[in-house]
């Protein structure tokens, strides 16, 4: 008799032992789902692809057939980039995307997750390539890219309808040049959030939607493409003043070791935030570094002055030219503003 209450007594410790283990695990689930759904969402519409890079002591000229000394194959496009870097320095990010249905579009899916991007909206298309960017890049670190969209020309009006909550909701919103832009204008028309532009590659007939950019993101190049005249640093503070002019609200034009100069609308007057000198491993990415930090800064830090936010952004870009690769070059784990960052009116 004894031995069968021992018996129950035991059975019922574990029946209880499980429950607890059970609710632990719920309770631990949904610590996680609320910590996750309270921090700022940072959503990317943009592109994914897969990088194929050659690296050899330059690049080659025109016709010109040089011997490399490495090629590695690793995870790209804008939209990605910029969401993984945001994921890395600890963001809530999103990534709505179209893969292709090949073995690259499967793994590059996991990839994201194993980054700890939300990857619900990010689609493998059906009887589609994904995107790929063949880079070559030079020992000085300078870099040649060509890009084949392949499903990212996919992503439509559609998927944007389909994310409509997400993107409405979304504290930031991050766009990008290498998706068909309609898509790109029709979720910056809904956003109603900070919605930020990297018009990168180069557009023309882009100025519809500047007027629903919270901040406008381009480099020297790409500056130059938009005003129409060579900009540098001598010159920044008149190509700020036109970029304001299209209605962006704040304009940020990045200058690779030379930091990054901005104005907004509310104060016109361009300001230049420096950044430290370093010697460049491989500048792949960098600008999508600096957009993710940025980002991610943006909504992590509202207090802060912007000067200091784009000079956190100018130190990630700064970190990852330091190593080789794009997405494996962003830092984890980073500690942003143990440190001022110094930076002069123009």
């Amino acid at each position: 008799m004894s031995e069968q209450i021992m018996c129950n007594s035991y059975n019922s410790s574990l029946s209880h032992l499980a429950i607890n283990v059970r609710f632990c695990t719920i309770l631990n689930y949904f610590i996680v789902k609320m910590t996750s759904e309270s921090k700022p969402k940072i959503v990317v519409i943009g592109s994914c692809s897969v990088d194929f890079t050659t690296y050899a002591p330059r690049l080659p000229s025109p016709g010109e057939t040089l011997h490399g000394t490495k090629f590695v194959t690793s995870y790209g496009g804008k939209g990605a980039n910029q969401c993984v870097a945001a994921a890395k320095l600890g963001g809530n990010a999103h990534m709505i995307c179209k893969l292709g249905d090949d073995q690259w579009g499967k793994k590059y899916k996991e990839h994201l997750k194993e980054c700890g991007v939300n990857v619900t909206y990010s689609h493998n298309a059906a009887n589609s390539m994904t995107g790929i960017a063949q880079i070559s890049v030079a020992e000085n670190g300078e870099n040649q890219i060509v890009i084949v969209p392949g499903a990212n020309k996919l992503l439509s009006k559609s998927d944007v309808q389909e994310a409509l909550v997400l993107i409405k909701n979304a504290d930031i919103l991050i766009g990008q040049l290498e998706i068909p832009y309609e898509t790109t204008l029709e979720a910056f028309k809904l956003n109603k959030g900070l919605r930020l532009l990297n018009a990168a590659p180069a557009m023309q007939d882009i100025h519809e939607i500047f007027p629903y950019c919270s901040i406008l993101c381009v480099n020297e190049s790409e500056a130059s493409y938009l005003t129409n005249n060579s900009v540098t640093l001598s010159n920044a503070a008149h190509a700020l003043l036109r970029l304001l002019d299209t209605g962006c609200e704040t304009v940020v034009i990045t200058l690779g070791e030379k930091g990054a100069v901005y104005a907004t609308k509310y104060d016109r007057k361009g300001i230049h935030v420096l950044t430290r000198s370093v010697k460049p491993v491989d500048t792949t990415g960098a600008g999508d570094a600096f957009v993710g930090a940025l980002a991610t800064f943006l909504v992590k830090y509202k207090t802060l002055p912007l000067h200091q936010i784009i000079g956190a952004a100018c130190e990630v870009a700064t970190i990852s030219v330091t190593r080789e690769g794009t997405q494996t070059s962003y830092p984890t784990d980073y500690k942003p503003f143990a440190k001022e960052y110094e930076y002069i009116s123009l």
